[in-house]
């Protein structure tokens, strides 16, 4: 299998013979130096629990210890990707337990019911999805090659979720599960029990989107790995769409790919310097610098508490096919756990700033976010404190945007288990000391506080107003489960509830509507996004290129029965969110991540990356694209270029006006790459729906204030444009299809 299925650390002669700058080589031997002083103590790391559990249990002093600690044997083999040994650990606790215990209650017993279940499972994916990958496999639902050939797997695990479902009727958790290796089987639904089965209208969907196939394995991007960041963008300027996957395994090496333009991805990772770049279950691009070419920053240490002490990452591109970590000479070291970041330009200088959301989970142990300003020198200085941000949470997600059109971009931050923050950038105006910006919470900051358990999140104009919306996804079942160790089967059994329409705790997704008076309005209910979507990773796009922003949700959580699907919703118009998940193929059940929606073969038609895999060691699997088969649907293609703002553009407003048959609409995007998790390109792959001339293109630039016009535009065409000038150029990137992917022409 290609990838990595367990930490590693990369051999000195490896790296030495191979090119690497300096600064990465210091960077990669601190990451280094980590692994050797707290690998063994990572809790989703396997190997040093295994050998503590195999040496205790003989000398365990009584029945019951011996009992609690082969239990954790069993879940430490699974979590270590050895279900068939876990599969023996708990045939041997089994014997253990056998009546009469009255120590050993009957909940106990279950727990280890519902894991021998899940070793089961587990071996399924193995044996069939894993060593035998397909394009239909782990989709829902489940049908042709993602149908298990090895049957032993699922054959034992619907078994055994059988019977944890009649036991305890309430247990949807089970019953969830129980369906899902029954379709593995080919028995769904003809051939399950009525009283278990999952309606088949649960997995409808609610609009007749075009399959989008999955082809990864086929192009060269099915990297086997754990949870991780993706980005897609042209980092050597040929016009092409790069890809780079990252994992969250602090030893786990990144990938990069260069298109080669003719449907294929080439790993130029060790060429390009990045090899010994590992860990980062985020990643991002920007043009720090302003030199032209997107650079690459690592977040690192999430979910790890005190041991999640590790630095991110700056990745200068040198414009040669080569990388440098510069991130000590930038003024960018630092020492926190980490899940997000966001770069934008703070004070309108023109150069990006960074802004960092680090967790803080214990208050007498804070993790202060950090703005780091751009001094244009190649340096960043640190001031959240002075600019007011220096935020104690534990943050999941950030996000920038001028939600109230004053100029000045603003932040939301989104945390897990306490209130999300609307926080309004007063501007240079401001009496702000030295760090020459000033945030505030927002007047109306209430209004968008919620969800309780809030993870990816992000502004966009979702219903094309020229007004930045918020979305917030929900993470979890309630905050008293959240807090007493839960993401595990509980949750399951409440998301499940919820796509029954019972009765749940389930935490729900939130659609903030600008007011354009700097408050919001929760349009969660009216616009269908009101649903539990446990997201980890989400970004948006526009699938049918009918002008309106879509989104995609990466769901999951460390549990390994968490087999929930990646779900895909439709814009329509602006008016509801229409699930599109089984209908376009995207109801991926492996654990989502990092989401790009990008034209990774320049036919005008967004395309979708999923960074896929778990927590745990052997939770691993294979990466995603979802290729966009097409419509007939006019688009545009804006490659911004600032000269006063920043040269990537990030943060500047875009408005097309288009019309069909003389009848005009408008269209408006912000130069970023998205969501929180998962990087989209900056050049602005804008849908413009069934229009027959571009009227003309306004851009607004955020350092000067200045709108350009630009007139003369073809419809479906790429082009370069930069700032104060009064023409935009045309590119011609090299186009290609997609190998065995039809290219359909029907309106949507």
């Amino acid at each position: 299998m290609a990838g990595l299925m367990f930490p590693f650390l990369i051999a000195a002669a490896e790296v030495d013979s191979h090119y690497q700058a300096p600064g990465t080589r210091r960077m990669n031997e601190r990451l280094q130096q980590w692994a050797k002083e707290f690998g063994d103590k990572n809790p989703y790391a396997n190997s040093a629990a295994l050998k503590s559990y195999v040496e205790r249990i003989p000398q365990a002093a009584t029945l019951a210890e011996r009992i609690k600690l082969q239990h954790k044997l069993a879940e430490e083999l699974l979590n270590a990707g050895r279900p068939e040994e876990c599969l023996v650990a708990i045939s041997n606790l089994s014997r253990m337990m056998q009546p009469p215990r009255p120590s050993v209650s009957s909940n106990t017993r279950r727990i280890v019911r519902l894991l021998e279940g899940l070793a089961w499972m587990r071996l399924g994916e193995q044996e069939n999805c894993l060593q035998h990958h397909n394009p239909d496999s782990c989709l829902l639902p489940i049908r042709g090659g993602g149908q298990h050939v090895e049957k032993r797997g699922s054959t034992n695990a619907e078994a055994v979720f059988a019977q944890l479902a009649r036991q305890r009727t309430n247990d949807l958790g089970a019953r969830w599960l129980f369906n899902v290796a029954a379709m593995t089987l080919g028995k769904y639904p003809g051939h399950v029990p009525h009283d278990l089965l999952i309606p088949p209208k649960v997995f409808e969907s609610d609009y007749a989107l075009p399959k989008f196939p999955e082809i990864a394995a086929q192009v060269g991007l099915a990297v086997n790995d754990l949870a991780g960041g993706v980005v897609a963008e042209d980092f050597d300027g040929d016009g092409l769409l790069d890809v780079l996957l990252s994992t969250w395994n602090a030893t786990g090496q990144c990938h990069y790919f260069k298109n080669t333009g003719n449907g294929q991805f080439e790993e130029r990772t060790t060429q390009a310097g990045l090899l010994g770049v590992t860990g980062g279950l985020n990643v991002l691009q920007t043009d720090y610098n302003n030199d032209g070419w997107p650079d690459l920053y690592f977040v690192r240490g999430a979910w790890l508490g005190e041991l999640g002490r590790l630095p991110d990452s700056l990745l200068k591109n040198n414009g040669d096919g080569t990388f440098a970590d510069v991130t000590e000479e930038a003024g960018l070291l630092s020492f926190h756990p980490a899940l997000s970041a966001v770069w934008f330009d703070a004070n309108n200088d023109g150069w990006i700033d960074l802004f960092v959301g680090n967790e803080t989970i214990d208050a007498q142990q804070p993790h202060p976010c950090e703005l780091f300003l751009n001094d244009g020198q190649g340096r960043f200085r640190e001031c959240a404190a002075e600019a007011g941000i220096a935020i104690t949470a534990f943050v999941r997600g950030v996000t920038a945007g001028d939600f109230d059109n004053d100029g000045w971009p603003d932040l939301y931050v989104s945390c897990l288990g306490e209130d999300n923050m609307l926080l309004r950038n007063e501007g240079r105006a401001s009496k702000s000391g030295g760090a020459g910006v000033r945030f505030q919470v927002a007047p109306y900051a209430a209004q968008v506080m919620k969800p309780s358990l809030s993870f990816p999140a992000w502004f966009w104009d979702f219903d094309n107003d020229g007004w930045l919306d918020i979305f917030a996804c929900g993470y979890g079942a309630d905050l008293s489960t959240f807090s007493a160790g839960g993401l595990g089967h509980s949750t399951l059994t409440e998301v499940t509830a919820a796509k029954l329409g019972l009765p749940n705790k389930a935490e729900t997704a939130r659609l903030y509507r600008n007011r354009r008076d700097g408050s919001f309005n929760d349009v969660s209910s009216q616009l269908r996004v009101d649903r539990p979507l446990l997201g980890m990773g989400a970004n948006f796009g526009d699938l049918d290129n009918d002008g309106f922003l879509d989104f995609y949700v990466g769901t999951g959580a460390p549990y390994f029965g968490s087999l929930l699907p990646n779900e895909m919703f439709r814009n329509n118009a602006g008016r509801q969110f229409q699930d599109v998940t089984t209908a376009g193929g995207f109801g991926h059940l492996q654990k989502g991540h990092g989401v790009a929606f990008a034209d990774l073969n320049n036919d005008g038609q967004q395309d979708v990356l999923l960074n896929v895999g778990g927590a745990f060691t052997g939770d691993n699997y294979f990466d995603a694209l979802f290729a966009n088969p097409g419509n007939a649907n006019r688009w545009l293609c804006l490659k911004l270029v600032g000269k006063e703002s920043n040269h990537a553009a990030i943060g500047t407003r875009i408005k097309v006006v288009a019309s069909t048959k003389g009848k005009p609409r408008e269209i408006h995007r912000v130069v970023g790459s998205g969501g929180s998790f998962g990087s989209s390109p900056l050049r602005q792959e804008i849908g413009l729906g069934n229009a027959d001339k571009v009227e003309r293109v306004e851009v607004w630039w955020p350092v000067t204030g200045k709108t350009n016009v630009v007139a003369n535009l073809e419809l479906d065409r790429f082009y370069e444009f930069a700032e104060g000038d009064k023409e935009a150029r045309a590119l011609t990137p090299r186009r290609f299809g997609w190998p065995g992917v039809a290219v359909s022409t029907t309106t949507q």
